[in-house]
């Protein structure tokens, strides 16, 4: 038995045309391919006093189906659901801090039904979720094009628990540049606790990459062990890094961004707010922070779905607001 289609917007129009040349409900239906049955249906519940009008019953249908998704919600979790889409988590980061505050379990697909019929429905929760693309490898000789940086510590030279991921102050940094080249921001990430530090620079040079390392990784240089960035000239300013910082700062091979991976999907997740068709010269240091804030607040499954805020800080709080127990 074929399974039910719900009928399509361009089928509501030939229903409409069919009956406009004066054809009847089964015939209307053999030319569509449809059970008699679907078409009756269609026009009982979209006529009425009034003549059949496939706008307006679209619109209905459209509507039918997002009550249906939203009905899989009880009251009292669905506005917290959406002010945690609204908060640019994502349906997977949503159901798994639910299960580890209150015990209650939402599928990530079901969230994500409900976005889309919120879609369907004129809505904009979509807006919300991230969607990256693939970014290009880039293939060929190991040469580094972008010169020589003096006295730089190659990544061979780290110590091994920086790789075991273990403790809190092992870092990666790397820059992400606005479009036309215009404009960078400075990302800093931490490798177990994925807690992110972001800083704009009008232009990527040494010295302006320098000044926002230091006074942004100032307040907390304790927890700053090591830092591994790549071989942009952006760091040639290196030692004085080091020194203000009282850290061990290691360069990774050229072009092999895996080895700062934490770093590089970090990269790309700010990208949802600053994306590359921006100019990055005239960001504010309030939209800097909004970002990093969000970032460092919403869960992440890595983490067991604790946010990288509670994990680099050693707490915990409540975040699926307005949820009850």
């Amino acid at each position: 038995m074929r399974s039910y289609v719900q009928l399509t917007q361009g089928e509501r129009y030939l229903i409409y045309a069919y009956m406009q040349a004066g054809q009847g409900r089964s015939e209307i239906a053999q030319r569509l391919g449809r059970d008699k049955s679907t078409v009756y249906r269609e026009l009982r519940r979209n006529s009425g006093e009034h003549e059949y009008c496939p706008n307006q019953a679209n619109r209905s249908a459209l509507a039918r189906r997002s009550a249906k998704v939203r009905s899989r919600f009880s009251s009292p979790l669905w506005p917290s659901v959406e002010q945690l889409i609204r908060e640019d988590w994502s349906p997977e980061q949503i159901s798994g801090r639910l299960v580890l505050e209150h015990g209650n379990t939402i599928s990530h697909e079901t969230i994500y039904q409900y976005i889309y019929a919120d879609k369907a429905a004129g809505g904009d929760l979509h807006q919300h979720l991230r969607c990256q693309k693939k970014r290009r490898k880039r293939y060929g000789g190991a040469r580094d094009r972008r010169g020589v940086i003096p006295n730089r510590i190659s990544i061979d030279k780290r110590p091994a628990i920086v790789d075991r991921r273990q403790r809190i102050g092992d870092w990666e940094g790397d820059t992400v540049i606005g479009k036309g080249h215009k404009g960078a921001l400075v990302t800093m990430v931490e490798r177990k606790s994925l807690y992110t530090v972001l800083g704009s620079v009008p232009r990527r040079k040494a010295h302006a990459v320098r000044e926002v390392m230091t006074s942004e990784l100032g307040p907390i240089e304790d927890k700053v062990l090591t830092m591994t960035v790549d071989n942009g000239k952006e760091f040639t300013d290196h030692e004085k890094i080091a020194k203000a910082l009282d850290t061990k700062i290691y360069f990774a091979h050229p072009y092999s961004s895996w080895e700062r991976g934490t770093n590089e999907n970090t990269n790309g997740l700010i990208r949802q707010y600053f994306p590359k068709s921006r100019i990055l010269t005239n960001v504010t240091r309030e939209e800097v922070k909004s970002a990093a804030d969000r970032l460092n607040n919403r869960p992440r499954k890595k983490l067991g779905f604790r946010t990288p805020h509670e994990v680099f800080f050693g707490v915990s709080k409540l975040l699926a607001v307005a949820l009850g127990t």
